[in-house]
């Protein structure tokens, strides 16, 4: 296997990997051709996510399993079904996307993970993980009802394997004895430990076809001799349990065979060749390494989950000399705090003032920035794991005994866990904090992870408090307003950096729920009147379109209870009253806005500006923003046009 320490920034040579359009021609190779392949496929692997960013830690780790997957299976007609799709660009690449890689993640470009609308090689959309043993096995069980004869595989990280959801189907496949290969890649926790040479040869017995016909053949020869297969079935099951986990997925209904070390071509090839065309349930554990090849990523495997690309210094700027260079007397300025951070420290500075305080995260410490709370607090951190459903259930059961759990959840995220806020938080009123993060459009990770629908789908929820701030400073007020109120309550805040407000160091909360905030009247001349009503980050563009048509701007702050006073007197003093949220129009922040002005039978022009009734989908968020109508021009020109045509419908024919 080639090493590399640094990131290629001119294309590599890869004629083997040129040579192949679709992943036919891998069938064809000898073991050291395959090789060769893998090493040219991981350099291309760097050199793409340098021109373009992106995840690439796992696709890494995953590039002689893709190799050796590709190789056993004829797919597309045989099924490959990633989980998540972090790991899956080595699977594009082989799948006819070389060029198109460089392009990943950006706008127009491919998606960041594999989808169904973009090659016939992506049999299912993924994007939130531990979805792919339902999906493959629902894949197996319609081709079974058909009476179709493809192989299907789902290939799962051991992060992923921690959700119930992925259990659930482990548990029904077994039970249904669906003709269905599961890969487990093992590359971070410690499910089981290779202790060596026994180990390896057992499993060299144990994936060999001679073993598995002696296998077949003794059930046959057994089956007539009363408790005899029994007896055998549990001396087999106690060995290979003594060096591998082969009991508990055994106990499934799973014939388990591993571990094996997933960058060893031919222990893949043989284990592939092994189960592909068996019967039943099968399982294969593998075990890989985050960033295989790039020696920088196997030290730090979460640092390089995923990177930025590369900048790039054109070869005709000059080269400035750090020894040389002429000294500076300006003072450099502040890089601004993302919410994530404005967060992170509000969590810490509470848990000094609160004992009570618990900080918990379902396997995002690093993305909520959990990460000096959980160094700081270790007895009062809970991560866990891809569990959403339990984390919200674990903050309830904390709530019921006076302790003040604060949950921190992607917004995309906390949709897996929506049956447990309703019915285990708000319907008991518990006193549980959400804090929201990623609310809104978050770029190139696309319509799985933008939290585009969370207001809509949290508004509707009985006693729960919805706050979003329109700058740092409101974020940190308002967690201290959701953690101080006797009940459930949210803050709802965007991915990355907000206008640069400056944070107060206190813990006050210094807002009332429930009360907006007037930040520009229009002029006593202007005409017609209009109102922006803004929840959230949308204040921000509003202010610009304020005073280009010189109206009245609110920062509502509360979306959940409205300010009706605020709402009635914008309705009652101009004549359109426009709404403005990051967050699907559809049941949203405007919807409550008129849902209150219908329920107070008072009339007046709405205009309700959101992302629209469609998936959005990836690119920068200022991109996006633009294409949904969101930037500046795009709501003064939507207002524009309302206003141009409710004159039109009032002029003299």
């Amino acid at each position: 296997m080639k090493l590399f320490d640094e990131i290629p920034t001119q294309r590599p040579l890869t004629p083997r990997l040129d040579a192949l359009e679709t992943p036919d021609g891998l069938r064809e190779m000898t073991l050291a051709q395959l090789r060769e392949v893998a090493d040219e496929l991981r350099a291309y692997l760097l050199y793409s996510v340098g021109v373009s960013g992106g995840h690439f830690g796992a696709g890494l780790g995953v590039v002689e399993l893709t190799v050796a997957l590709h190789r056993a299976l004829e797919t597309p007609h045989d099924r490959l079904v990633w989980d998540v799709g972090h790991q899956a660009y080595p699977h594009k690449i082989l799948t006819g996307r070389r060029e198109a890689l460089l392009g990943i993640r950006q706008y127009g470009g491919l998606a960041a993970f594999p989808r169904r609308e973009e090659s016939a090689f992506d049999t299912f959309g993924v994007g939130h993980s531990s979805t792919s043993i339902s999906a493959a096995l629902g894949m197996a069980l319609g081709a079974r009802a058909k009476g179709e004869k493809r192989r299907v595989c789902a290939v799962i990280g051991d992060g992923a394997l921690t959700a119930g959801m992925a259990f659930e189907a482990l548990a029904h496949a077994g039970h249904v004895n669906a003709n269905l290969l599961v890969v487990l890649n093992d590359n971070e926790m410690s499910i089981s430990e290779n202790v060596g040479g026994m180990a390896s040869y057992l499993t060299r017995i144990l994936t060999s076809k001679p073993y598995a016909a002696m296998r077949e053949n003794s059930k046959r020869v057994l089956s007539h001799l009363p408790g005899a297969l029994e007896f055998a079935r549990r001396t087999e099951e106690h060995v290979k349990g003594m060096i591998s986990p082969a009991t508990l997925f055994e106990e499934m209904g799973f014939n388990y065979i591993g571990p094996i070390d997933g960058h060893d071509l031919g222990a893949l090839n043989q284990a592939l060749e092994a189960l592909r065309d068996q019967e039943g349930p099968q399982f294969l554990h593998v075990r890989t390494r985050k960033g295989r090849g790039f020696r920088p990523a196997e030290s730090d495997p979460i640092g390089f989950h995923a990177i930025t690309k590369l900048e790039k210094t054109p070869a005709s700027a000059p080269r400035v000399d750090p020894v040389s260079a002429p000294a500076t007397t300006a003072t450099p300025r502040p890089k601004p705090k993302k919410y994530c951070n404005v967060f992170g420290d509000w969590l810490c500075d509470m848990a000094a003032a609160d004992s009570r305080l618990i900080g918990i995260t379902p396997a995002m410490r690093e993305g909520s920035d959990l990460v000096r709370f959980s160094q700081t607090y270790p007895e009062r951190y809970f991560d866990v794991a891809i569990a959403e459903q339990h984390a919200v259930t674990l903050a309830a059961g904390m709530a019921c005994e006076g302790m003040k759990p604060v949950v921190a959840i992607y917004s995309t995220f906390l949709q897996r866990g929506y049956d447990q806020l309703i019915h285990d938080v708000a319907v008991q009123h518990l006193d549980v904090t959400f804090a929201i993060d990623r609310a809104g459009l978050v770029g190139e990770d696309g319509p799985t992870h933008h939290g585009a629908m969370d207001l809509s789908f949290l508004r509707c929820v009985p006693g729960l408090i919805i706050l979003a701030p329109a700058d740092e400073a409101e974020c940190r007020a308002m967690l201290s307003t959701a953690y101080h109120h006797a009940g459930p309550a949210a803050v709802r805040y965007p991915r990355g950096t907000g206008p640069g407000s400056e944070i107060p160091a206190d813990l006050e909360a210094r807002l009332s729920i429930g009360q907006a905030e007037t930040r520009r009247d229009a002029g006593e001349s202007a005409s017609p009147r209009v109102a922006l009503l803004a929840f959230g980050s949308l204040n921000v563009p509003a202010a610009e379109v304020a005073e280009r048509l010189d109206a009245t701007h609110i920062n509502m702050r509360s979306v959940k209870p409205l300010d009706r006073e605020a709402i009635l007197r914008a309705a009652h003093d101009h004549d359109l009253v426009v709404t403005l949220e990051e967050n699907v129009v559809a049941g949203g922040a405007g919807s409550g806005v008129n849902e209150l002005l219908a329920a107070a039978r008072v009339e007046v022009a709405l205009l309700n500006l959101g992302i629209p009734d469609a998936f959005v989908e990836h690119g920068k968020p200022a991109e996006l923003l633009r294409d949904c109508g969101l930037d500046v021009d795009g709501i003064d020109a939507a207002i524009r046009e309302r206003l141009a045509s409710a004159a039109a419908d009032v002029s003299p024919q």
